[in-house]
């Protein structure tokens, strides 16, 4: 079965220390994982508004993008980056956190809407709906009102390390997503029960 041929993975996140350990930075976190599990590395771009490296995995070298324009405004540094390596949104993969994923699910899909993700939403206005989406589950506040400060803040001990644990778990199946292709990942990803927190 053939690989997927991505060419670059992005995470998409908030910049800034403040920012660093908070949910809606789970693809940040990805990235991060990404490149140090296969010895990467990711520089300031400033042309791009962005942090960028290579990474080689399953012998097919990859770039790797980080948006630093906050999450609301990563549209930009992807677009312009796709432009300078003229790659097709079909070659994308994004990275982000979900809402509607509980934590320590992760599911990979292509194309499709926004669903109220704002630095998705301007991805698309800049890339169109065809690129590939990981999917980083964070969980829901309940309420849509909760959704900004829900976002912006740090998971609970809990919700932490099975977010930790959803990535992890992707990132050591990325190698068979780019050698086996979509269905073999989704396969893996998608037929993980979540962890359920013991009662008590």
């Amino acid at each position: 079965m053939a690989g997927l041929p991505l060419q670059l993975v992005v995470g998409l996140g908030n910049p800034g220390a403040e920012h660093e350990a908070t949910r809606h930075n789970a693809g940040f976190w990805f990235v991060d994982e990404l490149a140090r599990r296969h010895d990467g590395w990711l520089k300031h771009e400033h042309r791009y508004s962005a942090e960028a490296g290579r990474v080689t995995v399953a012998g097919a070298t990859l770039w790797l993008l980080k948006p630093m324009a906050f999450m609301n405004r990563s549209g930009f540094s992807v677009r312009s980056f796709c432009d300078y390596l003229q790659l097709p949104s079909e070659q994308v993969l994004v990275v982000h956190d979900e809402l509607d994923l509980p934590p320590g699910v992760a599911r990979l899909k292509q194309g499709g809407g926004a669903g109220g993700h704002h630095g998705l939403k301007d991805v698309i206005s800049h890339l169109g709906e065809d690129f590939w989406r990981l999917r980083i589950g964070i969980g829901h506040p309940g309420h849509r009102d909760d959704v900004i400060d829900y976002v912006l803040q740090r998971p609970s001990a809990i919700d932490a390390r099975l977010i930790r644990e959803a990535i992890e778990l992707a990132v050591s199946e990325f190698p068979r997503l780019l050698s086996e292709g979509a269905e073999k990942m989704m396969n893996r990803l998608h037929t993980r029960p979540p962890e359920q927190e013991a009662p008590g």
